[in-house]
């Protein structure tokens, strides 16, 4: 058993096909995770839980606004999970410059609406796991608050803090 780095965490996780549905993408991953080891799919889990909370700022939770008028914690979350579904150069760009979201395509949309949302892409490891073992994988929140300052939800202040998404995708 090899155990898995950083950059095996990355291979997996993201889509290969960055114009997939939702649901596509999902089953994809679960499809590479049926075949690691159960450490292999704590060590996963770690990864993903570790990148949630690193993008668990302001700064994307304005992004995710603009992009797609995300307003709740619950949406946010996906929306992270969408953003790490698109690779590590995507997601390290989006944690210097939320606005560098703008270049990032195709965007999947539903009801003609931009939809950058995963649905408990999160919890598909541990979801695995639990199936094999009868046994949970241990939670750990992303934290009370997104880090940072909490961006101003007024058109003019998201045009200027996202010149690029706004531009793309306010209406």
């Amino acid at each position: 058993m090899t155990a898995l780095t950083e950059q095996a965490f990355w291979d997996l996780v993201t889509a290969p096909d960055l114009g997939l549905d939702p649901e596509s993408v999902s089953e994809n991953l679960k499809a590479k995770l049926s075949d690691l080891t159960d450490e292999q799919l704590i060590a996963f889990d770690k990864f993903f839980g570790i990148n949630m909370r690193k993008c668990f700022t302001w700064d994307l939770f304005g992004a995710a606004f603009v992009m797609a008028g995300c307003n709740d914690e619950y949406g946010f979350s996906e929306f992270r999970c969408w953003l790490i579904s698109r690779g590590q150069t995507v997601f390290n760009n989006a944690l210097t410059n939320a606005d560098s979201l703008a270049q990032c395509s195709p965007v999947y949309y539903l009801n003609e609406q931009p939809y950058p949302y995963i649905d408990e892409y999160d919890l598909i490891a541990g979801l695995l796991y639990e199936e094999r073992n009868d046994d949970e994988l241990p939670f750990v929140p992303s934290g009370e608050q997104p880090a940072g300052k909490r961006f101003k939800d007024k058109p003019k202040f998201l045009k200027q803090s996202y010149p690029q998404l706004f531009q793309k995708y306010w209406q």
